[in-house]
């Protein structure tokens, strides 16, 4: 692969912040690849947070991820992008601003702070298992807790929990590989029908008895009228599920993980509680759980000396905008009070992340209870980053609780 500044390197999973700077001051247009296979990376802050709002670029881009597999591949990986170019996130105008419209009314800010109750019980419940001692935090906590969320707001029974985790995995690792294997593709094949197969059930269920649940007012709004084809109701529902917990898990991990990281940050907590929010912004920022998101060029145009041509693929980088200096002093301190903190953790513009709130709330109710009921956190090994370029977060946490 043509990367002369290695920003593909394995070596950068655990620290991709010294070349991303690089990048920033060098290439702030970089392209890495193969002649007709390859990307560019977007990487200060301006132009990053521009790109989200620039109509020469599409979020479109379930086509160009086909047009990246052997051509044989393309119909058996079929089901894959067919489901994934209905997702609200790979949608542009008009389309996404008739799903957004239809998604927002259940993910207001109101209705999220409505859940917190049900959200703090299955954060007890979960916490309930967890004795002092050593724990693998992903797998006990930050894992389980969002997927049982999202379940629970979708209605989906609590003991499904481990297939639907599995499943959202296997799309995670597409969305992020370095190189695409026959056996990731696989994994996302299955992953996909699965879904499919399960949602189209739920839905039946629904609509011959609806619940109080999100799965019965997609359906009730499919029949009061507001146009979604099947296609469009599977793809939402795995992308709900997807989006809806897949980021929180890793907000949760990355933000004890870069708390034990930071022991003068993590006593500043302690000593000031009322920091909770601030510090999940600042994990948002300094380690944000999603890397990068993907734009396609509509047209042909010219960008930093260099000229784009329509269905090139762009990857716009989070982590790298957000350890800018032109907009962050000090960019590199990890500083949980820092003010005035216009990250970018959740994007911007008009794909603003629908589920912001409900990840805000989940990340913070965490951090306030973990803090409450263990006073005494350690680190017992150096986490392994999870081998994937568009999601961050450790693959595991081995931490001692007391």
């Amino acid at each position: 692969m043509h990367d002369p500044l290695g920003l593909y390197a394995p070596e950068n999973r655990t620290d991709p912040y010294p070349v991303l700077a690089r990048l920033r001051r060098e290439a702030p247009l970089y392209f890495a690849g193969n002649e007709g296979a390859g990307s560019y990376i977007v990487t200060r802050y301006a132009d990053v947070s521009a790109g989200f709002r620039d109509p020469r670029l599409s979020a479109s881009r379930a086509e160009a991820m086909a047009r990246r597999l052997p051509p044989e591949a393309r119909e058996w990986v079929a089901p894959v992008t067919g489901n994934l170019a209905h997702w609200i996130l790979l949608r542009d105008p008009p389309d996404h601003t008739r799903l957004r419209s239809l998604l927002g009314q259940a993910f207001t800010p109101r209705l999220i702070e409505a859940w917190r109750p049900r959200i703090q019980q299955i954060l007890d419940e979960l916490l309930a298992a967890i004795e002092p001692g050593e724990v693998e935090l992903v797998h006990a906590l930050a894992g389980p807790l969002p997927v049982l969320v999202i379940g629970d707001m979708l209605g989906l029974p609590p003991g499904d929990r481990h297939r639907l985790k599995a499943c959202s995995d296997a799309i995670a690792a597409f969305f992020g590989a370095a190189a695409m294997t026959q056996a990731l593709l696989a994994d996302a094949r299955a992953a996909i029908l699965e879904l499919e197969d399960y949602f189209r059930r739920a839905l039946a269920e629904r609509r011959a008895a609806p619940r109080n649940d999100l799965l019965s007012a997609l359906v009730a709004a499919e029949e009061q009228g507001s146009v979604l084809s099947e296609q469009e109701l599977l793809s939402t529902c795995t992308a709900i599920l997807f989006g809806g917990h897949e980021t929180t898990t890793n907000l949760i991990a990355n933000t004890v993980s870069t708390l034990l990281r930071h022991p003068d940050q993590l006593e500043r907590l302690r000593a000031e509680p009322g920091l909770v929010a601030s510090a999940i912004e600042e994990v948002l920022r300094f380690e944000c759980p999603v890397s990068r998101m993907g734009r396609i060029a509509r047209v042909d145009f010219e960008w930093h000396g260099q000229q784009l041509k329509a269905g090139d693929r762009l990857f716009l980088s989070f982590a790298a905008a957000n350890r800018d200096e032109a907009q962050f002093p000090d960019p590199d301190r990890f500083d949980i009070a820092r003010a005035d903190n216009r990250h970018l953790g959740f994007s911007t513009g008009p794909h603003y992340c629908i589920g912001a709130a409900l990840g805000r709330l989940e990340a913070r109710l965490t951090l306030e209870a973990l803090l409450k009921k263990f006073p005494r956190w350690e680190l017992l090994e150096t986490p392994v980053w999870l081998d994937n370029l568009t999601v961050r977060g450790p693959a595991a946490l081995r931490v001692a609780l007391g």
